[in-house]
């Protein structure tokens, strides 16, 4: 059988195997390196596999001024060849790839608003994965960065950008992004023009800054066990730069989002036959001790697909929308807090009405009695579908290991949603939201004024 249909074989049957133990408790093992580096792990010995996560701080917000998109173009070009190291051959991107393809294993490479992401998922066998890993750590310590790739890629992108830049939705997201945000990183998007100012030396000089084995934190979760992930996680970090975690000096602080103080409506022309309609603000950190009320409290605002009251009211009720919903994108800072729809442009004004009386009628009174239950219901009733498969878990504890949270967190997950109140939810959502001071984007052919 080949190596890569061995993968997949063996990944299916870690969901049916992981499904099965998923309602049992996931113990998380935590521990540092001497090199500064922390490990996060779960055993999972069902099948011979392994998943690893290595996350650094050097996502979007650390993109400098006039250079957006710095961090995911890096994280793009680490894929595209790697330099020759320790007596093995540079390997130009084809190469690379068949290289993973012959040891049926795959690495990853993502960057977001917050974090670049390294992921390994390779079979445990040990003709496998000492290669499979040693491969890794070529990868994240030596990328190539070839100049004609980059420019290829650059002419690619910039297009995909162009393109983007001709739809309604992609003009109504940026134009919110930028006026939630304002100066924040969160509100840089990549642009052409961004693109024409990065340069190979400016993904190198990223690299070289960012990606410290003592700034790493790991995720391991697979038919390891805590001395092997060790060892591996040695070797993963063993090419790249700061094993002194004495001399790991912090990375400079990222400003905080600044709340809004006054409300602003943007009306863009667009010849369409759906106006694009985005209401919302600043929300909250990840880090927020409201979170679950946040979160059982947007189920029912409007996260709720056809049971939300904002669904029931726009579209159930007055039929203006298809589709309208809320939700929060909490990270290091304030993630948005976003309510969007899309309806015709004769009735913006009235669906943007009614949703600004849905909001404010949910913060005045709360969630009834029997929103609070098919909430929690359905919130507890899902949970085994975030942990049926070691990657579900593997995004769930470098979400623990990122972000800080208790080592239990999965363990105490649907008691904590179960203990929230409609008096938590009406008070975290009047500390979080303030309608008076919204951003209202509207893009669509001839839409009303909607103020």
């Amino acid at each position: 059988m080949p190596a890569f249909t061995t993968v997949r074989l063996f990944a299916l049957i870690a969901t049916i195997s992981f499904s099965a133990a998923a309602g049992a408790g996931i113990p998380v093992q935590r521990w540092t390196q001497a090199s500064g580096a922390e490990i996060f792990m779960v055993e999972s010995p069902g099948i011979p596999m392994v998943d690893v996560q290595i996350d650094f701080d050097a996502g979007g917000r650390r993109d400098p001024a006039g250079k957006m998109g710095l961090a995911a173009t890096t994280g793009g070009m680490l894929s595209k060849g790697i330099k020759a190291s320790d007596g093995s051959p540079a390997l130009d991107e084809n190469q690379l790839g068949e290289a993973w393809a012959d040891l049926g294993a795959n690495f990853g490479v993502g960057a977001g608003n917050d974090r670049m992401s390294f992921s390994l998922r390779s079979l445990t066998y040990p003709d496998l994965l000492p290669k499979a890993v040693q491969l890794a750590s070529r990868q994240l310590a030596a990328p190539a960065f070839p100049a004609d790739v980059w420019q290829r890629e650059r002419e690619r992108i910039g297009a995909a950008i162009r393109e983007a830049n001709t739809l309604p939705a992609t003009i109504a997201q940026r134009a919110f992004q930028a006026a939630v945000f304002g100066a924040h990183p969160y509100g840089f998007e990549a642009t052409v023009a961004s693109l024409a100012r990065i340069a190979i030396a400016d993904m190198a000089d990223l690299h070289g800054r960012l990606i410290h084995a003592c700034r790493a934190k790991v995720t391991v979760v697979g038919a390891v066990t805590r001395a092997q992930a060790d060892a591996m996680v040695v070797t993963l970090l063993s090419h790249l730069p700061g094993h002194d975690p004495a001399r790991c000096e912090p990375l400079p602080p990222v400003v905080d989002v600044l709340p809004l103080v006054a409300p602003s409506t943007l009306e863009i022309p667009f010849e369409s036959a759906q106006a694009h309609v985005l209401i919302g603000q600043p929300g909250y950190s990840r880090r927020d001790p409201d979170f679950f009320a946040m979160t059982v409290g947007n189920y029912i605002l409007g996260g709720g697909d056809l049971v939300s009251r904002l669904v029931q009211e726009v579209r159930e009720k007055r039929g203006l929308a298809y589709s309208a919903s809320t939700h929060f994108s909490p990270g290091l800072h304030a993630g948005a807090f976003v309510l969007g729809l899309q309806t015709r442009p004769d009735q913006a004004a009235q669906a943007v009405q009614i949703s600004r009386d849905v909001l404010a009628g949910f913060l005045a009174e709360g969630p009834t009695p029997s929103e609070l239950k098919a909430a929690k219901d359905y919130l507890i009733g899902g949970f085994p579908l975030l942990i049926d498969s070691n990657r579900k878990l593997l995004g769930n504890v470098a979400n623990i290991a990122w972000n800080g949270l208790p080592l239990d967190y999965l363990d105490t997950w649907t008691a904590q949603v179960e203990k929230v109140t409609a008096a938590d939810i009406k008070a975290a959502f009047g500390r979080k939201l303030q309608p008076q001071r919204m951003v209202t984007v509207i893009v669509g052919a001839k839409a009303p004024s909607a103020r």
